[in-house]
């Protein structure tokens, strides 16, 4: 992409902050999916949910992205595919699809210590912060606990 090309994203809101994931690792968004819980999963995996015969996990942003919230009841979900694997994003709401002008992205202020933003951009009516879809995703799901029987692979 060059700077003259608009960006085309999904925008959502998660707490009081507006965040964009580019459309092109956007799958679908969905709404009152069921999920399944998951014992010993991190803490941002919510649970996961049956999507067109994928298992797809669902993961909150939310404490990665410096926000406090629960997560509500009527949470959407953004499913997003990082490589050949689909998560959702537990979102509070979706905005719209809006073009977002390159030469206009901002890189993230240094004040930040989250590396899944990749940009701002300050739109008329609100500061828009651009997600990494594989930075976020990778940072949420990294820290999987260990169990026994993964240290115990490989004794005979």
């Amino acid at each position: 992409m060059d700077a003259t090309s608009p960006l085309r994203c999904c925008t959502f809101r998660i707490g009081p902050a507006c965040f964009a994931i580019p459309t092109t690792s956007v799958v679908e968004v969905l709404r009152g999916s069921r999920l399944t819980r998951v014992p010993q999963a991190p803490e941002s995996v919510l649970g996961l949910m049956h999507l067109r015969g994928r298992i797809v996990p669902v993961v909150d942003p939310a404490a990665r992205l410096g926000i406090d919230r629960p997560v509500p009841a009527g949470a959407a979900h953004l499913v997003i595919a990082v490589q050949e694997d689909w998560y959702a994003l537990a979102i509070d709401e979706m905005l719209d699809v809006a073009e977002i002008p390159a030469a206009e992205i901002e890189p993230s202020a240094g004040e930040t210590t989250v590396d899944a933003i990749a940009g701002v951009h300050a739109a008329p009516e609100r500061l828009v912060h651009l997600l990494d879809p594989g930075r976020m995703i990778h940072s949420l799901v990294r820290s999987r606990p260990q169990t026994e029987r993964q240290g115990s692979l490989g004794k005979s």
